[in-house]
Parts: C-alpha cells; structure tokens; sequence
C-alpha cells in the first residue's frame, strides 16, 4: 500500500492474514526503523490473544484496501466514485475501520451500509482495531506522527 508491500498469501482464517500479513509486516518495519518498540510488539502480542474473542467470524469480503474520505469523489455524472484501490479479501470492517481516519465519511455512508448489510454488534468498538494497519503503513511512510496513535490504540485493549 503506497510504497509499501502488500503481502496477500492465503491463510485459513482472517485473524492469521491480519496478523501475519498486515500487521506484523508493519509493525517489524516500524521497530527496525526505530519509529516503535519492543514494548509496542509485546502490546501488539496481547492483541493477538484477544482477536478471536473481539473480532466476530464473518465469510471474506473483496475490500477496496484504503478506503479513505480522498480515494471517494464525485464523478462527472454526480454519481460518488472509489478509486486508488489496495484491493484483497478480508473482514469487511477493515474497510469501515479505514473510513474513520482522515476526515471520515458521513453518518448517511454508516446507515446505509448497516441497512443494506447489517454490521454485527459491537462493529463501532472494534473501529479502533480496524485502523491498526492504515496507522502502521503510515508510520512507515510518514513517520513517528502516528506512533501515538498506534500506542493508544494498543494501550486501550490492554486496559
């Protein structure tokens, strides 16, 4: 994503893609740059613990991978356009998790997603762990600005 690699093995379920194919990738990028610590990888461990019981099992869906307020314009018709797809399977909050970064969508975007298909409880308490990644990747592309972020992150589900 961006500059970066973007591994898309298969794995036999979303936690281990998550794991070893977003987050741990970027997460051994930022410690070996120095951007984070080895105490930022033993909360990350924690997390790992919880997903199975934080994350509900849901089929894969196809994401657009960096699904944020820029990459959702309007078209010449008026009709509202994605575009700069990071394109893979995953859980489909990923892509709600990354909507909650950098200006947002509106609440309408929310609604009618749920209408349309309903969200299982306790989606808007996981957003957090949804933007675990897109704040990895951009520790390693901007810099330490978005380590505080990652940390609280990490330090919340500990606590």
């Amino acid at each position: 994503i961006g500059s970066l690699p973007q591994s898309n093995r298969n794995h036999p379920n979303w936690i281990e893609f998550l794991i070893n194919e977003r987050l741990n990738p970027q997460m051994k990028m930022a410690v070996d740059s120095g951007m984070l610590n080895t105490a930022d990888v033993k909360l990350l461990d924690f997390l790992y613990k919880r997903l199975p019981e934080i994350i509900p099992v849901e089929p894969p869906s196809l994401l657009h991978g960096d699904l944020w307020s820029g990459n959702f314009i309007t078209g010449n018709t008026g009709k509202p356009c994605i575009i700069d797809p990071a394109v893979y399977y995953g859980h489909r909050e990923t892509d709600l998790g990354m909507t909650r970064l950098f200006g947002g969508f509106p609440q309408t975007f929310y609604e009618a997603y749920n209408a349309e298909w309903p969200l299982e409880p306790g989606w808007q308490q996981r957003i957090p762990i949804n933007q675990l990644y897109p704040l990895l990747v951009h520790v390693n592309l901007f810099g330490g600005g978005y380590c505080s972020q990652v940390r609280q992150i990490l330090n919340s589900i500990k606590n």
